[in-house]
């Protein structure tokens, strides 16, 4: 590990922040999670399969902000592993121009995950899929009381998160990880995830452990920005990733996301001699060689202040390493890998002296959207 990642660290404020409780019980509530799927398995299939028997059956995966990047990981992967088109599309995205994203042709099922179930554009993105579109729901939520759990009604299904995936900090963290990983359960097979997340979960809980100081000295080298990198399903995460930093620090500290191939492209740009590069390193054998090509351009540069590969296989220099991992699929990576990146965040919130259950001081920005109006569509 290069001497930019072990520099000395100044102390940080004691922190007891539902931020840093919500993202180390993760372990515990992707396996509470399971077990809700497991229980409910029944239910699950008495819904999906007829649905999955429809050969032009569209499945949106749709949420806000966080939410919505649940979609934007799992997509590319459900879409290999069911056969079929599996699209990622925001409700904000819905909400501004439904007459391009609401298909009234094709059958529907509708994805929704909201961690509160209250966002003005989830539930207006229901309101108009249930006008324009012959629709099915799924809902994956933490929270019972939220209006998307009262919408889906007699056109959908509901499932229920446990009650501590309904996290009371203002960034999102142990809901994105629970949410995704119903999701991938449901269409994976619940029955078929049950080894998979035990393996999931130890690798998020050895995450943990090694990334924790790591994240804290990261923070104290004061980076001018962040990017995040990632190929796949990582191209979701690394924008998860970037977001997380946002809000955490309240805008202080600018992130940008892209794949590995694309940041040459132009993006490339953004690199300072202050900016801080993390690569979530592919498992698949293909889009690995990418990764580790950009990596290894980016230190023969010799422009940015460090570059961070996050990796579940040994062998890559000043890596992060996920132990057990390395025969995990990208979309099981998909839960170790942004842990560090939470922590980051928390770590350069502490550092900045905001306060990370509430970042945004200024009060413009809320754990639940406000100040959006919903305008009525052209018929």
């Amino acid at each position: 590990m290069s001497d930019a990642l072990v520099a000395p660290i100044r102390p940080i404020a004691t922190d007891d922040s539902w931020t840093r409780r919500e993202i180390l019980q993760q372990p515990t509530t992707l396996r509470a999670t399971q077990a809700v799927l497991e229980a409910t398995r029944a239910e699950i299939l008495a819904f999906l399969a007829p649905l999955l028997a429809q050969a032009d059956l569209r499945i949106m995966l749709c949420g806000a902000g966080t939410s919505a990047f649940i979609g934007e990981c799992l997509a590319p992967w459900l879409t290999a592993t069911l056969g079929r088109p599996v699209e990622a599309v925001a409700t904000t995205n819905i909400v501004g121009a439904p007459h391009l994203y609401l298909n009234s042709k094709r059958p529907t099922l509708m994805v929704s995950f909201g961690r509160s179930g209250n966002s003005p554009e989830s539930i207006a993105a229901v309101e108009l899929a249930n006008a324009r579109v012959s629709v099915r729901h799924l809902v994956i939520t933490c929270n019972p009381d939220g209006a998307l759990s009262r919408m889906a009604g007699a056109n959908g299904h509901v499932i229920l998160l446990p009650e501590e995936t309904h996290d009371r900090a203002f960034a999102m963290t142990s809901s994105f990880s629970a949410m995704m990983l119903a999701a991938l359960a449901i269409f994976t097979g619940v029955e078929m995830m049950h080894d998979r997340v035990a393996a999931i979960a130890d690798a998020v809980a050895a995450t943990i452990v090694r990334s924790d100081r790591l994240a804290e000295a990261l923070a104290a080298q004061d980076f001018d920005r962040v990017v995040y990198l990632g190929s796949g399903v990582f191209e979701g995460l690394a924008r998860e990733a970037a977001l997380k930093l946002l809000e955490l620090t309240d805008g202080a500290i600018p992130t940008a996301f892209d794949t590995a191939l694309g940041f040459r492209h132009g993006p490339k740009t953004i690199v300072t001699t202050r900016t801080l590069v993390v690569v979530f390193v592919s498992n698949d054998p293909l889009t690995r060689l990418y990764d580790v090509d950009m990596i290894e351009e980016l230190r023969a540069d010799g422009r940015c202040a460090a570059v961070l590969p996050i990796v579940a296989r040994d062998g890559t220099a000043g890596a992060l390493l996920v132990e057990g991992a390395s025969t995990l699929a990208d979309a099981d990576l998909l839960f170790p890998y942004i842990v560090p990146a939470q922590l980051f965040g928390l770590h350069c919130s502490l550092r900045l002296g905001r306060t990370p259950d509430q970042p945004n001081a200024s009060g413009t920005v809320n754990r639940v959207v406000q100040g959006v109006r919903i305008h009525t569509p052209a018929a």
